[in-house]
């Protein structure tokens, strides 16, 4: 169903791309970039806790692009925070209680694409990514509060429309995977579908 809304919005943003836009001056996707992200983010825990959330995702990202005829090849640095969490109660003693929750995500990596006509472009990228989980647990007589940070990969694909000369939308589904956290046993992964606007200097 999501991969089927992710499709809708590429598919949509590849309709903005008029003939009428085509007029404006622009220099392809050769150059530095700027963006603002947001949209759905479900984290997936498969240790033995068993927890899955859904949740928003927002943030922003730079990134270098160059583009040679029909490809387009570039790398690009992510900051992003998250709502997503889970809150359990009774998990030790009776009236105490447990929450987790995604904390700041980083990634760096790179991205490949094909210029489709003069304002859209398909790509995929892949990379390393570093997300913090952070855990509070609060009994009758004790609180801990915790984070750990996990290392991982990622892989997606999404489409870029130009609006103007230097002014683009984005679609972007994504797939991550974090290593087993070592003192935590957190086994991690997530899927996020984002929408983003940028602007190429």
């Amino acid at each position: 169903m999501r991969i089927a809304i992710f499709t809708a919005s590429a598919l949509a943003l590849g309709a903005i791309a008029t003939p009428a836009l085509a007029q404006d001056d622009d220099k392809g996707f050769t150059g530095p970039r700027a963006e603002v992200i947001t949209g759905w983010d479900h984290v997936k825990d498969d240790s033995i806790y068993g927890a899955k959330k859904d949740g928003l995702t927002y943030g922003g990202a730079l990134g270098y692009d160059y583009q040679i005829g029909h490809a387009v090849i570039g790398v690009e640095g992510e900051v992003t925070g998250a709502t997503t969490k889970d809150r359990d109660t009774n998990v030790l003693v009776a009236g105490d209680s447990l929450k987790v929750k995604a904390g700041r995500d980083l990634y760096a990596g790179a991205r490949v694409g094909y210029a489709v006509g003069n304002r859209t472009l398909l790509y995929v990228k892949g990379g390393y990514t570093n997300a913090q989980i952070r855990t509070s647990y609060t009994s009758p007589t004790t609180t801990v509060s915790e984070h750990d940070n996990l290392d991982g990969w990622r892989l997606g694909a999404g489409t870029e429309v130009k609006l103007t000369g230097n002014v683009y939308a984005k679609a972007e589904y994504r797939y991550s995977k974090y290593n087993d956290g070592d003192s935590t046993g957190i086994d991690a992964s997530r899927h996020q579908i984002v929408g983003g606007v940028g602007i190429r200097f």
